[in-house]
């Protein structure tokens, strides 16, 4: 019989939050829900990454009071956390170096035989994840992939002349992986297929349709 293997995901959301809302947890859900529905993943933590001062965009509040933000709107998530270490650089961080320090903090963990999982994982999933450990001894369990979670605007923007290194689209997309929450007016399928870059990594790309978009 042949052993169906699942795919341990973190997702990493990178963003002003300015501030957090209920639309940026409710992405997280959606991209949790898409992932899992296609029996190929399971999603064990969702982290928020806010910029730090050093953005300098226009109207943005202070770090300390967006990550306080964050905080409290997560306090009653069993798997979404904030992370400080963005938000506490000196300089704007490129979001592929965001990404490349969760990347090591996962292999770092899994090395120390840490466990990935959020602190505050629910009961519920704890007796998922031990069924699921259970039924499946023939699978190793493998470092989590990270996956980088972003609205279509997002996406989108990596055609624009200049605002990111085609290198790093390259490794975003191609190494880690993207999750993107479409919204209406948005047509990313349109785009990946008009982008040779997105073209040929569109299998590590998943587009999740908000409600009444499609």
């Amino acid at each position: 019989m042949e052993t169906h293997s699942i795919t341990t995901v973190v997702l990493l959301a990178c963003g002003s939050f300015n501030p957090i809302t209920n639309m940026h947890l409710r992405m997280f859900e959606l991209a949790r829900d898409h992932l899992e529905d296609t029996g190929q993943y399971r999603v064990v933590k969702g982290i928020i990454s806010p910029v730090g001062d050093g953005y300098k965009k226009k109207g943005l509040i202070e770090a300390c009071h967006r990550l306080e933000m964050a905080k409290l709107a997560t306090e009653n998530s069993g798997w979404i956390t904030v992370d400080y270490w963005e938000s506490l650089q000196p300089e704007w961080v490129e979001t592929a170096k965001v990404i490349r320090h969760h990347h090591e903090k996962l292999l770092t963990a899994e090395q120390n035989n840490d466990e990935v999982d959020t602190v505050k994982y629910t009961k519920k999933r704890r007796i998922e994840e031990n069924y699921f450990e259970g039924s499946s001894h023939q699978k190793r369990r493998d470092s989590p992939q990270l996956m980088l979670l972003c609205g279509a605007d997002v996406l989108e923007s990596f055609g624009i002349p200049n605002m990111w290194k085609q290198e790093d689209i390259a490794e975003i997309v191609g190494r880690f992986g993207l999750v993107c929450i479409t919204r209406s007016g948005n047509d990313p399928y349109k785009f990946i297929h008009q982008s040779d870059m997105l073209w040929t990594y569109r299998k590590n790309i998943h587009v999740v349709h908000r409600v009444g978009d499609q």
